[in-house]
């Protein structure tokens, strides 16, 4: 193996010795980016919109739970060189992948960033180098689109350019787990591309998962998300049950927890958001139709989710009607618009569907969240968070927990708010309380 191309790349990985270029600098890329930083490995970071190239430039991070002294400081250190071109790709030895999958609006997968990515890539690439695919895609991927994209350009897979697939696991403001600690699922085309994607992650995560090929670590990270989508399906299923039995679905999880073996709490809420759960299981519906088969578990469990801000609505319009009070005109008070708590993340989260619809049935909608603290709507109309107080609580007809931050002070919130209107799960159900 003397003088291969791979042989001498994988000298250069195992000696920290290489270089790394991220493409996409978003909740995936920069935090990988930081890592490998942090880890005194060059990093070329490389992003379409100038506006976020020029924030990063300056030492200014966009997410909350990244926004560290130490991150502002290795932004602007010597290890991170920042672009929204890919003419400098060529310089480096490995290129990371991390732009979005979303889906159609008839929930098909939208490669649409990947490829324009790769074909940037290809047009600046060199011989001997790695690519790697992060992004959440469906089993087939790498070597149904990559491949043929890099090979169009006269590279040999395991010869003369390396491609391998690890999928992102990033949990945004996760206290317990961090891009380090979260084990790292690799793969590669051929065995030496595996072991130069191993090699890579050996260097920035504590512990490399191998997997036998790029489409077992691509249907790996859609199990995952899919077996959260069904089973907070499920849950969401079972809460409107609940409800009309007079049960809490609460309590009957916290209580069904204390099994020490074959139970796993998951838990209702208002809709599923993010950028994976609500999205990814339909990349698997999608592909196995190419095989003639009905996922008939990921599809209903979509459904019954998507569903759920429409059981909000339906129990703001219940507990407005206790006051004999409409939608319309009503002052309702909305805490929290991201889609899981702590965070400025906004993507598909439910709440924002929430909110319209109470907009368009004529509500008088303020909300609160400290993390989101300007909201441009689709109709030209631009919303503030308030400042939560009990003032503000005391002058809403119902306040509606949908995003349950830490930051939130809920024991004025309990005791100046005239009715509450619980997503989450907070309180227990009571005079003023109302599950939905």
């Amino acid at each position: 193996m003397a003088g291969d191309p791979a042989d001498s790349l994988l000298c250069r990985i195992k000696n920290s010795e290489f270089s790394v270029a991220i493409v996409g600098l978003g909740y995936v890329g920069l935090p990988l980016a930081l890592l490998f930083a942090k880890s005194q490995i060059p990093v070329l970071g490389i992003d379409s919109s100038r506006s976020r190239i020029d924030e990063l430039s300056c030492g200014k991070i966009p997410f909350n739970h990244l926004d560290t002294s130490a991150n502002r400081e290795l932004l602007v250190s010597s290890y991170i060189k920042l672009a929204t071109v890919f003419s400098s790709i060529h310089e480096v030895d490995v290129v990371i992948i991390c732009v979005p999958t979303p889906i159609t609006k008839h929930l098909d997968p939208d490669l649409s960033f990947v490829r324009e990515a790769c074909a940037d890539i290809a047009n600046n690439l060199r011989s001997g180098q790695l690519v790697i695919l992060e992004s959440t895609t469906y089993p087939g991927t790498t070597d149904e689109v990559i491949v043929p994209l890099l090979t169009s350009k006269g590279f040999e897979v395991g010869n003369t350019v390396y491609i391998g697939y690890s999928p992102e696991r990033e949990d945004p403001a996760n206290s317990t787990y961090s891009t380090r600690s979260i084990p790292k699922i690799v793969s590669g085309i051929t065995e030496l591309c595996l072991a130069c994607t191993e090699s890579v992650y050996g260097h920035v995560v504590d512990t490399v998962v191998p997997v036998s090929s790029t489409r077992v670590a691509e249907l790996t990270k859609l199990v995952e998300n899919i077996h959260r989508s069904v089973n907070i399906g499920l849950m969401n299923e079972l809460k409107p049950l609940c409800n009309k039995m007079g049960i809490d679905i609460f309590e009957v999880i916290q209580a069904a927890s204390t099994k020490p073996f074959g139970f796993t709490p998951y838990y209702p809420g208002p809709g599923l958001g993010g950028h994976c759960i609500p999205i990814d299981p339909f990349y698997l519906s999608w592909k196995a139709k190419e095989f003639g088969v009905r996922t008939r578990f990921i599809e209903l469990a979509g459904e019954i989710n998507a569903d759920m801000p429409n059981y909000v609505i339906d129990k703001v319009t219940a507990t407005l009607n206790q006051l004999y009070k409409p939608i319309r005109g009503a002052c309702i008070l909305l805490l929290g618009l991201a889609y899981k708590k702590n965070i400025e993340d906004l993507r598909s989260s439910p709440a924002l569907t929430v909110l319209e619809k109470l907009i368009n049935l004529g509500g008088d909608v303020t909300y609160v969240d400290p993390y989101i603290p300007e909201l441009q709507l689709g109709n030209g109309i631009t919303l503030y968070s308030s400042s939560l107080n009990a003032s503000l609580l005391a002058s809403n007809s119902i306040t509606v927990l949908l995003t349950d931050h830490d930051c939130f002070d809920y024991e004025m919130i309990l005791a100046k708010s005239h009715f509450i209107v619980d997503t989450r799960g907070r309180y227990s159900v009571g005079q003023k309380v109302v599950r939905a």
